[in-house]
């Protein structure tokens, strides 16, 4: 385990601190445990929003993004009630890179779009929390990074990250920079290859510290 602000100078005195809440990006591979990690940060005090669940949310009700996908996917990657099915979506695009690039960019600045309306929603609250995380899957692969104070890199073995995934890394993780990389940018990081104690004590650490930016 790994905890501590990497190459970076201490925070510094509270007059000089950015304003509440803090932002802080949680990244790493699939079968992390970025999820994990995201809730762990909720229960410490953070107030918490996945990447995740944003296009969860833009396929299941943005009519937008579902007009468009059917016209550049087709119907095979909608469900039965006419909404883009994640499934045979991912089916479509994990086989065909460029169909793959061209849904990350629809998608990406709508839940750009989404998580910064979050904070700034946070941010001009009567009572802002210290901290707010995202779960970002692609940070560095897309400069995500410019728009947090500070990331977390969740890493795991990827025989133990194969083991959780639902689905082969493989065709996923090609274009994704290895985790060697994630780590020596991030603020924080975690080899998360234990129960989720440690995982927990890890976040309770980074939360103290990053409390005392904010």
């Amino acid at each position: 385990m790994e905890a501590g602000l990497a190459g970076r100078e201490r925070p510094p005195a509270r007059d000089e601190l950015v304003p509440r809440p803090l932002a802080v990006a949680i990244t790493g591979g699939i079968g992390a445990g970025k999820s994990e990690a995201l809730a762990a940060f909720a229960r410490h005090g953070a107030a918490v929003i996945s990447s995740d669940e944003i296009v969860h949310r833009l396929l299941a009700e943005d009519d937008g993004v579902r007009d468009a996908i059917r016209e550049r996917l087709g119907d095979e990657a909608l469900g039965g009630d006419g909404r883009p099915d994640r499934s045979a979506i991912a089916r479509i695009v994990f086989a065909d890179r460029d169909a793959l690039a061209w849904l990350e960019s629809l998608l990406h600045p709508l839940v750009v779009r989404e998580y910064m309306a979050w904070r700034d929603e946070l941010a001009s609250s009567e009572d802002p929390p210290a901290v707010a995380a995202t779960e970002v899957p692609l940070l560095y692969e897309v400069g995500g990074e410019k728009r947090f104070d500070a990331v977390v890199a969740i890493t795991a073995p990827r025989d133990l990250r194969s083991a959780r995934a639902s689905v082969p890394l493989e065709a996923r993780e090609r274009r994704l920079l290895p985790d060697s990389e994630k780590v020596e940018r991030a603020d924080f990081s975690y080899v998360n290859d234990r129960g989720l104690s440690d995982l927990d004590a890890f976040v309770e650490g980074v939360m103290g510290e990053l409390e005392a930016r904010a």
